[in-house]
């Protein structure tokens, strides 16, 4: 076994590059009360750094923001949602990373349409290992909620029976593969 591998507590010192190929970034909401519309973000890039001062910063394309669904996916893109063509990125930013054991709480700065608010996000290191090409990877998974009116994403549309379409809680999750940067 590797000294990477025998890693069991708080994020390897360096900086890690997010692979995006081995990673997944997603959100859901629950529609209509009855069922959870997941989505995922495929265009993405980001870095976390690990050791004593650990940071996580990435940045979003929100063009490609995916629910697999052509028509809501066009209607997330539009001003009553993303606004893409004015917003085409979300930012996050890490303002402090606890670390306890492999347990993880993040807090920091989310941009979503131009509007900048706290978010804290909980989970783990998974662990370090290397890949079948030699290369250094860490795994990372974190989640939280956000209140999407926060961020000027309040379009709804009232049900029959009473109640909205959209609940304000969005949760996102994400699931990091990273390698060491060169």
């Amino acid at each position: 076994m590797s000294a990477l591998a025998e890693v069991t507590t708080g994020i390897p010192a360096g900086t890690w590059t997010i692979d995006p190929v081995w990673s997944v970034l997603e959100f859901e909401v629950r529609k209509a009360g009855l069922v959870n519309i997941k989505g995922r973000v495929p265009g993405f890039t980001g870095t976390i750094t690990g050791g004593d001062a650990p940071s996580l910063q990435g940045v979003v394309d929100a063009r490609s923001l995916t629910t697999f669904d052509e028509q809501r996916d066009g209607h997330l893109q539009s001003p009553d949602f993303f606004d893409t063509a004015r917003h085409p990125e979300l930012r996050f930013s890490s303002i402090s990373v606890e670390v306890e054991g492999d347990e993880l709480r993040v807090e920091g700065d989310l941009t979503i349409r131009g509007v900048t608010k706290p978010v804290q996000l909980e989970g783990r290191f998974v662990g370090a290992a290397h890949d079948p090409y030699g290369n250094e990877r860490i795994g990372v998974e974190l989640e939280g909620v956000v209140d999407r009116n926060d961020f000027g994403l309040a379009w709804n549309a009232p049900l029959p029976g009473g109640g909205f379409l959209l609940p304000d809680e969005v949760t996102l999750r994400a699931t990091f593969a990273a390698v060491r940067a060169a």
